[in-house]
């Protein structure tokens, strides 16, 4: 522990892909598709994508475990999802959060807002550090819907 404290964060982020909002929302459905872009080749995951259902991922990272789990409380199909999530370290949690992304046809293709609002305990984690993966993470799930249409 490096700070008995806590902070509380907002971001927001929005990205604009090209494809329909129901492609969008399918990369976040589909349990395969989504192990691709969220969680990367060496970390496992786990998803039952449904209200009241719980996605898992985890893996090393600087030699610590680190195990991610979300819970959905709310899915429109095609429009948004809404989850609350813990990140833990070698077991100790480390953030909590509740995550709300929104799809919207753009044109022809779509618009995504993701506004997520988190507890950061103990300094563990920094909201910088979470608003920087989790941008990383859009980025990586645009380049698996470009892969898809190309495919």
């Amino acid at each position: 522990m490096t700070d008995a404290a806590i902070v509380h964060s907002t971001f927001n982020l929005e990205r604009h892909y090209a494809a329909p909002p129901d492609t969008v929302f399918a990369a976040w459905a589909d349990p395969a598709v989504k192990a691709r872009w969220f969680a990367g080749p060496a970390a496992e995951h786990e998803l039952d994508f449904r209200v009241g259902g719980r996605e898992r991922a985890g893996g090393r990272h600087d030699g610590k475990l680190l195990s991610f789990e979300s819970r959905y409380h709310d899915i429109v199909p095609g429009q948004r999802i809404v989850c609350s999530s813990t990140l833990a370290a070698d077991g100790t949690v480390v953030t909590v959060s509740v995550t709300t992304v929104e799809f919207t046809a753009d044109g022809d293709g779509t618009r995504l807002s993701l506004t997520e609002q988190g507890t950061y305990l103990d300094g563990y984690e920094q909201p910088a550090w979470r608003q920087q993966g989790t941008g990383s993470q859009l980025d990586a799930l645009a380049a698996e819907l470009t892969a898809a249409a190309t495919a």
